[in-house]
């Protein structure tokens, strides 16, 4: 059942992301981080067609209304048709502050947005104090420091993983066809999406996350990681230092300059546990890592070890898993 507004001043906008007809799993995430101020939630979703996505909208747990903007530009929003839309939404409902899920896209338009009320943008939120101090990493997540913000409004982005998600109910909130008149005049222009295809889960939502290092030593043993990861059902992920000797590609890297995950298991496999690597998964619930040496950082934050060359341990692995599931 969609919450009542009891003795709330103020509302908060969460810009939703969504691809496919489906919101972003992050939403959820970010709805739930949202509570935190105890406040109406809105939810923004854009898009062309995408009535199906402001209806998922409407169904998650402590979301009180959805706005929907249908434009056949929004079909493929870039970031200055998005910082647009955003500043004409907040200047009509004048909300307190406004949210988005940490992703590559917010990271693009929220800053613009900020901008254009000149105010700064609290990015990467791992926790929420109060509604006016923040905590999140530096350093590569080796030191926390806590923000306060008193600018309003407030233009904040919340780490995902740092979160719960909220719950679907069954009884949906209100949905409100946003009427604005505006002219736009992107930038950039949309050109097409280079997608490669995969029957593995997505990495930045997947339970379960296989990840290889530098010592695969070559693409073709990288085959290891992903037979691995086919016995677990679990998605791929490599080092920076993989993606840069051409093992895999770019959008498997785990890190603070890639992907940020947070499985329920993550299988670190010829990874030395470099700073950058462990910003980006040592979140994860349970964390297992094969290694040739006993001192490696990756050793440090590891609930399982298993010393030994990775070439010998991996492919007895596979087969113990692979018995396993057949029994």
């Amino acid at each position: 059942m969609f919450r009542q507004a009891l003795n709330r001043r103020f509302t908060s906008l969460l810009v939703a992301e969504h691809s496919n007809g489906k919101l972003s799993s992050h939403v959820y995430n970010a709805v739930q981080a949202a509570e935190f101020f105890n406040e109406d939630t809105t939810i923004l979703v854009a898009g062309h067609s995408q009535r199906k996505v402001a209806e998922e909208a409407s169904r998650i747990l402590n979301v009180d209304k959805v706005l929907y903007f249908d434009r056949p530009e929004f079909e493929h929003p870039t970031a200055d048709l998005m910082a647009s839309l955003v500043k004409a939404v907040q200047n009509k409902y004048k909300y307190k502050r406004v949210l988005a899920a940490s992703s590559s896209s917010s990271k693009d338009y929220m800053p613009r947005v900020a901008a254009m009320f000149d105010v700064q943008p609290v990015t990467d939120i791992i926790s929420i104090l109060n509604e006016d101090s923040f905590k999140r990493a530096t350093y590569a997540g080796n030191a926390i420091y806590t923000i306060h913000s008193h600018q309003s409004p407030q233009f904040l982005t919340l780490r995902p993983t740092s979160f719960e998600k909220s719950l679907i109910t069954t009884e949906a909130c209100p949905i409100e066809d946003l009427q604005l008149d505006l002219k736009f005049c992107p930038l950039a222009r949309w050109k097409q999406d280079i997608l490669e295809k995969s029957d593995r889960p997505e990495l930045g939502t997947a339970p379960r996350v296989v990840g290889g290092g530098r010592a695969v030593k070559s693409k073709e043993n990288f085959k290891l990681i992903e037979d691995l990861a086919q016995a677990f059902n679990a998605a791929v992920g490599a080092t920076r230092a993989a993606v840069d000797a051409g093992y895999c590609t770019n959008d498997l890297q785990v890190g603070q300059t890639g992907k940020i995950v947070a499985p329920q298991l993550y299988v670190a496999v010829g990874i030395s546990g470099a700073i950058q690597h462990l910003a980006g998964m040592k979140d994860s619930k349970v964390i297992v890592a094969i290694n040739t040496d006993k001192e490696a950082p990756i050793f440090e934050i590891s609930d399982y070890g298993l010393v030994g060359d990775l070439f010998k341990i991996v492919p007895e692995l596979i087969e113990k898993v692979n018995k396993a599931k057949s029994s």
